[in-house]
């Protein structure tokens, strides 16, 4: 059942294989280029239609490839509907017959292009559309480019992009440090991966699909690069329980860290493992930390632990082992994670755990690892510039490496692991980047794998269940000075979705 979700999870495909699809329509379907484009071209004016009905000045920038061809489509049903419409072109040169073909229809209808220069004064518009690149540019842009994104930018109207956001890398998600930042972004055909991690989940704004009414078959043959897990995926994910179960069936977690000064990330691992379902959660902490998780959370079985000795007979009583929140660098926190890594359980690793595992690296086969950015970039042993450039990349190199499950977190937390399509989640939001929420997602995890789930599915479903609770906190309260201790009602909620009617 779990690998059946999965398996269902929306593809995310590349630049190049969007083009093979590209192809196998026009050979298959009887399309060509210029349907395909016209079809782009009537998708956004739609979209436009429904989403900014009183725009009467539509401001359409255009390149010179097949996404500005789909600009001039776009231009051609804007200028018929009445609306003024003001096109900018990038340059003089279009450089595909196609392109060339939508341009010149839209000429002959009695539209008007000009030739865009650096400083020049964008016409008044109500709506902006992106149509320079699309996925169709893979480097920083320069020049003119650099000045039209950058005055696009500036503008306090809708910008709408069509297909990618010009600037961002498509298939990494990577911006050069440049990009349209979009209110809205049409994607065309298939989503791209890119547009749902990183800087480039940034810059898209909304998503919103459309296949271009093209049949599903289209993709038959065609391996995506990655999946994209929503909210709606946990409602096939997590059905009801048995009439008959009882706390036996759904595991025992073992949560370990909190060194001194830290009680507060092993109490949120704890209560997180309970909110998600575990059987039973205990805690292996400093003595003085157990008096306030137990007042806290009484269903927690709290232990002190003041040496690495005393763990085993813990460990020996649980079926998974949570590793990292609050444990510290020292001669306590590094014994117990030697301990914890070689007692044989499931775990799952996070914080200070990962810093320890990375001076001393080794598979983990049983293992989810749980780095942010700058964790990654030490258990890889290269920059974090160097690893945001490809985010999805990365957590692949990084689940080869150590053999294991990877969460790599951030806007459109990566999971990858050795053989596995990596999925990306397309949930939460900036007011989760705050302290503890990590610990709340290793608690998540950590309950997931209690109740029996492989690695994978835990570290997907987890991942997913937090960013859905972190979205349901933000539409309650606000981003800013949003808890991780927000989330945990809400947890509890998304765990226990309901049919729909």
């Amino acid at each position: 059942m779990r690998r059946a979700v999965l398996d269902d999870l929306p593809g995310l495909y590349r630049s190049e294989s969007v083009r093979t699809i590209e192809r196998a329509a026009w050979a298959r379907f009887g399309l060509d280029e210029d349907a395909l484009m016209a079809r782009a071209g009537l998708a956004a004016w739609r979209l436009i239609l429904e989403r900014w009905p009183q725009a009467q000045r539509i401001g359409i920038a255009c390149g010179p490839g097949n996404n500005g061809g789909d600009g001039y489509a776009l231009a051609e049903l804007a200028r018929a509907s009445g609306r003024s419409v003001g096109v900018l072109r990038l340059g003089e040169t279009i450089k595909t017959a196609t392109a060339s073909r939508a341009a010149e229809a839209y000429l002959r209808a009695g539209g008007v292009a000009a030739v865009f220069a650096p400083g020049m004064a964008l016409p008044e518009a109500d709506v902006w559309v992106d149509a320079l690149f699309g996925i169709g540019l893979q480097r920083a842009p320069e020049g003119a480019a650099a000045a039209l994104i950058e005055a696009l930018n500036a503008r306090s109207v809708p910008l709408l992009a069509l297909d990618a956001p010009s600037g961002v890398d498509a298939d990494s998600g990577h911006d050069h440090g440049l990009a349209i930042q979009a209110e809205v972004t049409l994607r065309f055909i298939a989503g791209k991966p890119g547009l749902f991690t990183g800087r480039g989940r940034a810059a898209c704004g909304e998503v919103v699909v459309h296949d271009l009414d093209l049949p599903p078959e289209i993709f038959d043959g065609v391996e995506p690069a990655a999946r994209r897990a929503g909210a709606d995926a946990l409602r096939r994910w997590l059905p009801p329980r048995a009439r008959d179960a009882h706390k036996g069936h759904f595991g025992s977690v073992l949560c370990v860290g909190g060194d001194h000064g830290f009680g507060g990330a092993i109490a949120l691992c704890a209560e997180a493992a309970h909110r998600a379902g575990a059987g039973l959660v205990a805690a292996a902490t400093r003595a003085e930390h157990v008096p306030v998780i137990l007042g806290r959370r009484p269903e927690c079985m709290a232990r002190a632990v003041a040496a690495p000795a005393d763990l085993p007979p813990l460990l020996a009583r649980s079926s998974v082992v949570a590793v990292g929140p609050g444990l510290g660098l020292n001669a306590w926190g590094e014994g117990l994670f030697e301990i914890a890594r070689t007692a044989g359980l499931p775990m799952v690793v996070d914080a200070d755990a990962l810093n320890l595992l990375a001076a001393s690296p080794e598979h983990l086969e049983r293992a989810v690892l749980t780095p942010h950015p700058g964790e990654a970039a030490r258990l890889l042993g290269i920059t974090v510039a160097e690893i945001e450039s490809n985010r999805i990349a990365s957590a692949q190199l990084l689940a080869e490496q150590y053999q294991c499950v990877v969460v790599w977190k951030g806007a459109g937390s990566v999971i990858a692991a050795p053989g596995e399509t990596p999925v990306l989640i397309d949930a939460g939001n900036p007011g989760m980047a705050s302290g503890g929420m990590g610990d709340a997602l290793t608690g998540t995890i950590a309950a997931l794998l209690a109740q029996e789930w492989s690695c994978f599915d835990a570290a997907v479903c987890g991942a997913l269940l937090h960013a859905a609770a972190g979205d349901a906190a933000a539409r309650e309260g606000g981003e800013r000075g949003m808890l991780a201790s927000d989330l945990l009602a809400h947890l509890r909620r998304f765990c226990n979705p309901q049919p729909r009617s």
